[in-house]
């Protein structure tokens, strides 16, 4: 087990700039995970992390040094400082252990029948990390995001999906047009004013579900490109919902209609 104490330190330098820097991520193809959930859904699917960090005192707790036990041998460890941990840590309430952790590989490219869901500019890393959490749960695996959106594998979107990357392919594209031009199936976006409501539409599978940012919506040049455009029916007085909220209603309207082809089973837990 690797002991740092000194700010200073070459690798705590690293370590840093990987939990603060979009460009360090996509250069290195790494990302950090911060808390036992997010580490163990990592392993579930993927196996070991390549390293993980553990403070004094969360090697203190009894549910992180059974881990640690656990991967002796399979992965590097290293062991902050409190100070030091904190200064890294990813939320306001640190978990005492985090992990570095290859960003799994999508294909190459998106396919152009799979369903799948867009993102166009939705800049709020929480919502992104709700949007991607309830289409793993309601069965879309393809997520194609544009380079204005929050980065997927910023500590803040990984904290909201929980763990819902590790179910999907996900691509940041600098061209959603061209993607939703070729798409070879039916592209619908959400507005408030469209003519048409998510309730009394039929939907024609497979679909790339378009959502927009939180102030302007679905760009002009995007939305050109959608073929239908869907307002969901909301109370009077009500002018909008937020982006993610809006992507859940869509996605699970599309589930109960049967559209998602096999969806997880329903190993539910209760909310």
């Amino acid at each position: 087990m690797r002991r740092v104490t000194a700010a200073d330190n070459p690798h705590f330098k690293s370590l840093k700039r990987l939990a603060r820097s979009v460009r360090e991520r996509r250069s290195s193809g790494h990302c950090l995970l911060d808390g036992m959930h997010l580490i163990t859904a990592y392993r579930r699917h993927y196996g070991p992390p390549a390293e993980i960090i553990v403070s004094d005192s969360g090697l203190a707790r009894a549910e992180i040094a059974a881990y640690l036990a656990s991967e002796l041998g399979q992965a590097a460890i290293t062991r902050l400082s409190d100070g030091l941990f904190d200064d890294l840590a990813l939320v306001d309430s640190p978990s005492g252990i985090m992990a570095v952790v290859a960003q799994p590989a999508a294909r190459q490219a998106p396919e152009g029948e799979a369903e799948t869901v867009v993102l166009d500019g939705v800049q709020d890393p929480g919502n992104v990390g709700s949007i991607l959490r309830s289409a793993a749960a309601a069965g879309v695996r393809q997520i194609v995001v544009s380079r204005d959106c929050a980065s997927v594998w910023s500590p803040k979107v990984l904290r909201a999906a929980m763990g819902a990357h590790f179910q999907l392919d996900l691509y940041e594209r600098d061209d959603l047009a061209a993607f939703l031009t070729a798409y070879r199936g039916q592209v619908l976006a959400t507005c408030v004013d469209a003519p048409n409501s998510l309730y009394e539409t039929k939907f024609v599978p497979p679909i790339a579900w378009v959502f927009g940012s939180e102030g302007q919506g679905v760009r002009p040049r995007i939305a050109r490109v959608c073929g239908l455009h869907l307002r969901i029916p909301m109370a009077a007085g009500s002018e909008s919902v937020n982006v993610a909220a809006a992507a859940a209603v869509c996605l699970f309207e599309r589930a109960r209609r049967g559209l998602a082809g096999e969806l997880p089973e329903p190993a539910c837990r209760s909310l």
